[in-house]
């Protein structure tokens, strides 16, 4: 079996923890690609390298610039000298600077933490190193080109028995060399290209927790472990605000049907948890996943018979699409459509669409809400379970709570609810004990 180790930037914020990783390394041959991030925090008041990186990138005064760049290269020295391992980024730390005086970009910079924590690595592991820019191509919007990368990375890959690939960035796909960078979290999405190109049996996503919780644990105290989750169902989830694996991570790997394995640095014994396309193990509840964000608005249009109105639905999308503004969801009645959009997007943009929509399709009144969070209950368990939906319902109505939006995908794989803002935190907790803490004690 051949594996992909992906390690987050808390598993490798100094020399204890890549002394952790090491290990884990060394005890599994078949460990034979890394994907490192950058040097995360040490402590709860610690400066991450990549935020580091921003404040040597936008310093406004020489001294601001040689506070934040002295401290960059104490992190680094502090790991090499814990490692005590035998390589100098003097070059390395040189050409940083000499490339911001020549007006650089910021990509460049903030994926410097990156490359260098994965020179470290590299040299204390004995594999070799790969410079993702060499062998990774994005294009100007930030995603992956597959069509460039794959054949430059695959026969990278085979011709190599290990190796230390930095996550996070690449080159620009306009042959120009120019480094560009994922979001932040695009170290996950590294380890999937990795994966696929490598042709690997399994990814091992490495970080802080022991796999992907069923609840947020700021909400819900010590939730359950999930043991394995599909595909569909973390993308949900991630979708709605859960947030172990970056959500475009999922994608190159499951379409070569390659399982992610999420596991604890801190923790190697732990089972974690295992990402899958499809199952045949049976949940260990009837829910797999709770996630939930805030700040919606609902924008419902009120006019009679619009039922009987072709291209209703149609001319009331095209307003929303003339202004930029996205939609998260649309459930309807007769003479109703409620769109709910996202608050920040859409209000500074409110009037403009509000005068939209009366030109465009002439409704009764228009009726704004602002105070809306939405929560996704998720879990391949409920299509064989009856009366789900009514044991939500039952939850949130013994907390008092009223619920303002309810919405059910035809794939019966999760149910979306919307209650007020205040109600968040208490409709997760209600929701959980009646699907979590109930059926463990067979209530």
């Amino acid at each position: 079996m051949s594996k992909i180790v992906k390690f987050g930037g808390s598993s490798l914020a100094d020399a204890t923890q890549f002394q952790k990783v090491y290990d884990i390394i060394k005890s599994d041959k078949d460990r034979r690609f890394v994907v490192p991030s950058a040097p995360g925090k040490r402590f709860k008041d610690d400066t991450k390298v990549t935020d580091l990186l921003y404040k040597i990138f936008y310093a406004k005064t020489k001294n601001e610039f040689h506070l934040y760049f002295d401290q960059l290269k104490e992190r680094f020295l502090d790991i090499i000298e814990g490692l005590h391992i035998d390589i100098s980024l003097e070059e390395d730390f040189l050409a940083i600077q000499k490339a911001l005086e020549d007006g650089t970009s910021e990509d460049y910079i903030v994926s410097r933490g990156e490359y260098l924590n994965g020179k470290i690595l590299a040299a204390y592991l004995g594999f070799e190193f790969i410079d993702a820019k060499d062998v990774i191509f994005i294009d100007e919007d930030g995603r992956y080109d597959a069509k460039k990368t794959d054949p430059i990375l695959s026969q990278k890959l085979e011709s190599v028995s290990y190796a230390v690939i930095p996550g996070f960035y690449g080159s620009l796909n306009d042959d120009s060399g120019q480094i560009k960078a994922f979001s932040r979290g695009g170290s996950d999405v590294t380890g999937s290209i990795v994966a696929k190109n490598g042709k690997v049996d399994l990814y091992e996503n490495w970080t802080d927790v022991s796999g992907f919780l069923i609840a947020d644990p700021r909400i819900v105290k010590n939730p359950d472990v999930i043991e394995t989750i599909t595909y569909k169902e973390l993308r949900e989830l991630s979708y709605m605000g859960a947030s172990v694996l970056h959500e475009n991570s999922v994608f190159p790997v499951r379409k070569e049907g390659i399982p992610i394995h999420i596991k604890n640095t801190n923790r190697p014994q732990d089972p974690g948890t295992l990402i899958v396309e499809s199952t045949c193990h049976k949940p260990a509840h009837v829910i797999t996943g709770i996630a939930g964000k805030q700040g919606f608005a609902t924008v419902m249009i009120e006019k009679d018979m619009m039922n009987s109105e072709i291209g209703f639905g149609r001319k009331v999308l095209q307003v929303f699409e003339d202004y930029h503004v996205s939609f998260e969801h649309m459930p309807s009645g007769i003479d109703t459509m409620t769109v709910i959009v996202n608050t920040e997007e859409f209000i500074d943009k409110e009037q403009d669409i509000l005068a939209g929509l009366h030109r465009s399709v002439h409704p009764d009144s228009i009726i704004l809400e602002s105070d809306l969070s939405l929560i996704a209950v998720v879990g391949r368990g409920m299509k064989a379970s009856r009366g789900t939906a009514a044991r939500v319902f039952k939850a949130l109505a013994k907390e008092n709570i009223n619920i303002k939006m309810i919405d059910q995908g035809s794939s019966e794989l999760n149910i979306i609810i919307g209650v007020r803002n205040c109600y968040f935190k208490p409709a997760i907790k209600a929701i959980y004990k009646e699907f979590i803490d109930n059926e463990r004690d067979g209530l």
